[in-house]
């Protein structure tokens, strides 16, 4: 295994900053660890590719670098790897590339899993509109294929209170959606995503995630 590339001679944060996160994998494991901790089974199977002397180096660089901590599993089986407050401050960075990169992304392939998660977090969370989302006190349950995700705007809704809105869609219409390859409403109207909540607060929702505006690439 080749020794990591070093930017020792530069008086720079970003090269400090690359030092840290530039090797490939390592912010993908932040990713994984941001969803919650997980054993280093759970990261090879969210990671393919990574073979386990790859994962295992960088989980000991992260480990250095403060960014993730090893927690004794519930059921004393297996140690898990947790990230730190550290570790969660690169979660702008991760959020900036899920930005960068929705443009860049194809049509997934027929072998190409489509995670609700991953769905959820780069084609709405990301996109949080803070001041749009001021004037409202609202709760919205995303249920992505199957899975749910409970989302709020900038007041949060009340932590008892049941969602004003439930949208159910696929992983794969969200993604078409943030890219332009498909409309919020032509969704509806195709049976790709169905919403239970009023027309306001359907509105609301597509202010507060920008659910409109698709992301392209700068010409």
């Amino acid at each position: 295994m080749s020794a990591p590339v070093r930017y020792d001679e530069q008086y720079c944060p970003i090269a400090r900053a690359l030092d840290a996160l530039g090797d490939r994998w390592t912010l993908l494991i932040l990713r994984e660890l941001v969803i919650g901790d997980q054993r280093f089974t759970d990261l090879r199977a969210h990671l393919p590719g990574v073979t386990p002397a790859v994962l295992t180096d960088r989980l000991h660089s992260l480990q250095q670098e403060g960014l993730l901590e090893v927690v004794p599993a519930p059921t004393g089986a297996r140690s898990l790897y947790r990230i730190t407050p550290r570790g969660r401050e690169t979660m702008p960075v991760m959020r900036a590339l899920a930005r960068f990169g929705i443009p860049l992304l194809e049509d997934p392939t027929s072998v190409e899993v489509v995670r609700p998660w991953s769905a959820v977090q780069t084609c709405v969370i990301v996109w949080f509109d803070a001041e749009a989302a001021a004037p409202f006190d609202e709760r919205y349950l995303l249920r992505v294929d199957g899975e749910d995700f409970l989302l709020s705007s900038a007041r949060g809704g009340g932590v008892d209170r049941s969602p004003d809105l439930v949208v159910e869609t696929s992983a794969a219409t969200l993604f078409a959606i943030r890219q332009g390859r498909i409309t919020f409403d032509d969704a509806k109207r195709e049976g790709l995503l169905t919403t239970r909540g009023t027309a306001s607060v359907v509105r609301h929702l597509r202010a507060v995630f920008r659910l409109d505006e698709p992301a392209v690439a700068a010409g």
